[in-house]
């Protein structure tokens, strides 16, 4: 029993590291001093709408075991049921409960701190990127519709895709209903920072955990654009190294989708990269200093509305924005590469709530 749970606290701690004052005691060794005991203070409200899918399954799992969630609300349109009785089952502190229906959108919602939202389909063979769009896009909105009515203060995590279109829709819906804060609206773009730190790291020799590669620009193809000259600890790539890992970045997901031959798409890697940016959310919320993430939000950096780039987050959600920093050539074309594309995605994504 001791040996699982030491293997369930270094997936903990490579999720988020450990503190110093961790562990605490032999029976909650996976957990840090600062999780919520009983009679402690409550932590946060988190719901994923979704949570029976794909995505939302482990996403789901992990989330129950960050000892930052308090509540954990899962809602889908189906299977809700027999996911929240497995996530239940699990002794770490957060209480779980499921919600199965648009009827129980709004309870689901209601009182939330931060919500995550995996919902959708993914792309299918024989489906056109239309026809995702157009599946994706009025999930994403009727989920929105509800969070402004019963949660418009929570913080909102997207990850249906197409995340460059998925953005600017909320971002309507939040402004036709009078509630739209800036701040609080982030695509999540996590999964191509992780595959950048992986890939990096693997060419490098490193632990990925030691290394750091800011990733701009949006999150589909050519819009996604590593910036390999900032990449911590610094190191100078030749060319074809450049033109390899930015290409691998790009397509990480073609990769996933290849290798599981039609079976699926970029599931659990994706659901560990939301629950890493999600647990930044919420240390955010907590107050903690110097949380520094990669994310798809409103933005001044560039000409467009949004853009993917560094961001410090705080209690109010994204409270600075950084700038891209120097880019060298090779960085530049790619820049206006993506943004050429971007600006069709998040026009696309506008039309659809205005049209």
């Amino acid at each position: 029993m001791q040996q699982h749970l030491e293997r369930i606290s270094r997936i903990s701690a490579h999720l988020k590291p450990p503190m110093n004052d961790s562990p605490v005691g032999d029976n909650s060794s996976i957990w840090r001093s600062n999780c919520r005991a009983k009679g402690g203070s409550p932590g946060f409200n988190v719901a994923i709408l979704g949570a029976a899918g794909g995505i939302g399954q482990p996403l789901a799992m992990l989330m129950k075991m960050n000892p930052l969630v308090s509540v954990l609300h899962l809602y889908d349109v189906v299977n809700t049921p027999g996911v929240t009785a497995d996530i239940s089952h699990m002794d770490t502190e957060a209480v779980v409960r499921g919600f199965l229906g648009q009827q129980q959108l709004e309870n689901a919602l209601t009182g939330m701190d931060l919500v995550i939202i995996p919902a959708g389909v993914p792309r299918k063979p024989g489906m056109t990127r239309d026809d995702l769009f157009n599946i994706n896009a009025g999930i994403v909105k009727t989920l929105c519709e509800g969070i402004a009515k019963c949660c418009p203060k929570a913080i909102v995590n997207i990850i249906s895709n197409p995340v460059n279109s998925t953005v600017p829709i909320a971002a309507e819906v939040f402004k036709n209903t009078g509630v739209y804060d800036p701040r609080r609206l982030l695509g999540v773009t996590m999964l191509d920072v992780v595959r950048a730190n992986t890939f990096v790291a693997e060419v490098l020799g490193l632990d990925p955990r030691e290394v750091f590669v800011p990733v701009v620009g949006g999150h589909a193809g050519i819009t996604i654009l590593p910036l390999l000259s900032q990449v911590k600890p610094s190191y100078s790539f030749t060319k074809e190294e450049t033109e390899y890992l930015t290409s691998r970045i790009q397509n990480g997901g073609t990769e996933v989708v290849e290798a599981k031959a039609g079976t699926g798409s970029a599931t659990l890697s994706m659901a560990y990269a939301a629950v890493k940016f999600a647990d930044a959310c919420l240390r955010g919320l907590r107050g903690d200093a110097g949380i520094i993430e990669c994310a798809f939000v409103a933005s001044q950096v560039t000409e467009l509305p949004f853009f993917a780039s560094r961001v410090r987050l705080g209690r109010n959600g994204v409270e600075e924005i950084y700038p891209l920093g120097p880019l060298n050539e090779h960085e530049r074309i790619g820049l206006e590469k993506a943004k050429q594309e971007l600006t069709g995605s998040i026009d696309k994504g506008i039309a659809f709530i205005r049209k």
